[in-house]
């Protein structure tokens, strides 16, 4: 199983478990990590939500092999398993920890910010390299990386796309804690087990509140940013990147405008 699904004392923990393939996430793993959150929103025996990954990484992002297989050139985007991923995600009200240790690229910083609660191994390193692939920001990260780090630094994460360590993400605030690596994993699940012994109602209206104001915001955003995300995914700029990664050469965008 790609995504290991456990429940335990109130916990859904979900687990990014494709070593192999550096976690790099298929449109089958976003279809199940959205079907367990769903699931999840129905069933009062689950309190908290834990994601994790492996100690030497969290995820490379997408699997671009399989996204390019699975991206659909036509028909809405709102049929795509990671849509349906990121808007159980950010649409649920019960709260959700994560847990980094290595990589978290593309999505797997992304989907951090639509988290409550985020802690990072000293061994953490977050990147969002959109465009490096001649692609646009994702899933609110354009407003959302804004508010929590600024609108310099956010610049610099989301136009350089370079990778930046757990010290920097615990000062620009995209991270709650960084801890020793090997102290992650027990921490994260005490943080979350302290979450399901406080009454349900009191964190889900806590959190209701905390997010009602960017609600509509972030919404439009994605919209906006799903527009041109599908434009440019068929952009010779994106046809290049891609090329380039799939024969392992640095790309030339110099032919374009």
């Amino acid at each position: 199983m790609d995504i290991l699904s456990s429940k335990e004392n109130g916990v859904l923990t979900l687990e990014f478990n494709r070593p192999e393939r550096k976690n790099a996430i298929t449109a089958a793993m976003y279809q199940s990590m959205a079907d367990a959150i769903n699931e999840a929103e129905q069933d009062a025996a689950v309190r908290a939500i834990l994601i994790v990954g492996k100690p030497e990484i969290f995820t490379a992002g997408n699997d671009l092999e399989d996204f390019m297989k699975t991206a659909p050139s036509t028909g809405a985007v709102e049929d795509r398993s990671v849509y349906k991923f990121m808007l159980a995600l950010s649409g649920a009200s019960k709260p959700v920890v994560a847990a980094v240790a290595g990589a978290a690229v593309g999505i797997g910083t992304t989907l951090l910010m639509h988290c409550d609660l985020v802690y990072a191994a000293d061994t953490a390193k977050f990147s969002m390299p959109f465009s490096q692939l001649g692609l646009c920001p994702e899933f609110a990260s354009s407003v959302l990386l804004t508010q929590i780090a600024g609108y310099p630094r956010a610049a610099e994460k989301l136009m350089l796309g370079e990778a930046f360590l757990a010290q920097e993400a615990l000062e620009m605030g995209l991270v709650s804690r960084v801890l020793p690596a090997a102290e992650l994993l027990a921490f994260a699940q005490g943080q979350a087990a302290k979450l399901v012994a406080l009454p349900a109602s009191s964190i889900r209206a806590t959190k209701q509140l905390m997010k009602a104001s960017r609600k509509g915001l972030i919404s439009e955003t994605i919209a906006a940013e799903n527009k041109l995300f599908s434009a440019m995914l068929t952009a010779p700029e994106a046809k290049e990147a891609f090329t380039a990664f799939f024969q392992k050469r640095k790309p030339d965008f110099s032919q374009f405008a």
